[in-house]
């Protein structure tokens, strides 16, 4: 793992590492904090479930797993900033961690979906424009004042089925670092929206107006000081957009002149899928196909795959994306750079050098 901070703790796995498998083993996945993990006593611990709803519910973990039915559902997560380090380029962001590519990854989740705990609150109404507020115990000293970490997601994704309160990950009891013992997944939403640890599920008419949600998270203007943004400036993130990412050969290695394996990861937005990856090694004068390989579920990334014939010298190599209403990825980081560092969603660049001696 590659290490961006140890308190709070902040890491993401080595390029080689994430493509191995279409599944991200628990030790390489991606782990963004915003205060201290916290210890949890399973036994005593508790979800409240009230607001907007005709019967507030509190329930132990035997309870969520005795009284729902167990689902799974295979879903990548990402981060709001992943691939920010192709932004600096552009110009510096301060005080931000400089993700490469792998803040991101996909597990088997297994719990209770979000919307069979609603219907046994009594949900009011499921057709307002409502929000589902969760909250949870980890304190950030990144708000002012410090406070414990909440988001919200609207109610129409809320009560998709695809949207659980999960308590185990690829096959295993969920661990400490990855939201133990509850978190919240959210497919196609930022790893924001997934709140770990999650104690309390609110039905409310607003978005949360946590500092995560109202303040943090949010697209401000090229132009606009971060540290003086208030709640309701910038563009709120929630859905994600169309990304890529190449994986190998990684930024400033060396490969054997001959066939080289391009590899990387795709995600297209919700309800949307991945249909091409090209590939580039002339900064985009000529394109090869790249082969996707099979999607676990529609909330998955795509593994895709080329080989290229290369000849000594030093090379850039390009990737780009399209989903299937013929959306392409935006070429230049430039036109997509903000001063938090949100959304890099433009198309990803490897400068490798190819060595004489030829590959067999």
């Amino acid at each position: 793992m590659l290490v961006h901070e140890d308190e709070p703790f902040n890491a993401e796995p080595t390029p080689k590492v994430l493509g191995r498998s279409t599944l991200t083993p628990i030790n390489a996945f991606y782990s963004r904090n915003h205060g201290p993990i916290p210890t949890i006593d399973h036994d005593k611990w508790r979800l409240v479930v009230d607001g907007l709803v005709d019967t507030p519910l509190e329930l132990s973990l035997a309870d969520l797993k005795s009284q729902f039915e167990i689902h799974e559902v295979v879903a990548t997560l990402q981060c709001a900033g992943n691939r920010r380090a192709g932004f600096l380029a552009v110009a510096d962001i301060p005080g931000e961690d400089p993700w490469q590519g792998g803040a991101i990854g996909t597990a088997v989740w297994a719990g209770a979906r979000l919307v069979d705990v609603l219907a046994a609150a009594g949900l009011a109404d499921d057709s307002a424009d409502l929000h589902v507020d969760f909250s949870a115990p980890d304190v950030s000293e990144l708000a002012t004042p410090p406070q414990a970490y909440g988001s919200s997601i609207p109610l129409s994704k809320a009560m998709q089925t695809e949207v659980l309160l999960a308590w185990r990950m690829n096959g295993r009891d969920l661990p400490r670092v990855h939201g133990a013992p509850v978190r919240v997944v959210a497919p196609a939403y930022i790893g924001a929206r997934s709140v770990k640890w999650i104690d309390r599920i609110s039905v409310q008419t607003t978005p949360s107006d946590n500092y995560f949600q109202a303040t943090a998270y949010r697209i401000l203007a090229p132009s606009a000081d971060p540290d003086q943004a208030g709640p309701g400036d910038g563009i709120s993130l929630g859905p994600w957009a169309l990304n890529s990412e190449i994986l190998t050969p990684t930024d400033d290695g060396s490969v054997p002149a001959g066939a080289v394996a391009v590899t990387g990861y795709a995600v297209a937005p919700e309800h949307r899928r991945v249909v091409r990856v090209e590939v580039s090694a002339d900064e985009g004068a000529t394109w090869h196909d790249a082969l996707l390989d099979e999607q676990p579920s529609p909330w998955t990334w795509v593994h895709w795959r080329t080989n290229l014939d290369l000849d000594p010298g030093n090379r850039t190599l390009v990737a780009r994306a399209w989903d299937d209403t013929g959306t392409q990825q935006p070429q230049e980081a430039a036109s997509l750079w903000n001063p938090k560092g949100y959304g890099n969603t433009a198309w990803p660049t490897k400068t490798i050098h190819v060595d004489q001696e030829r590959g067999t």
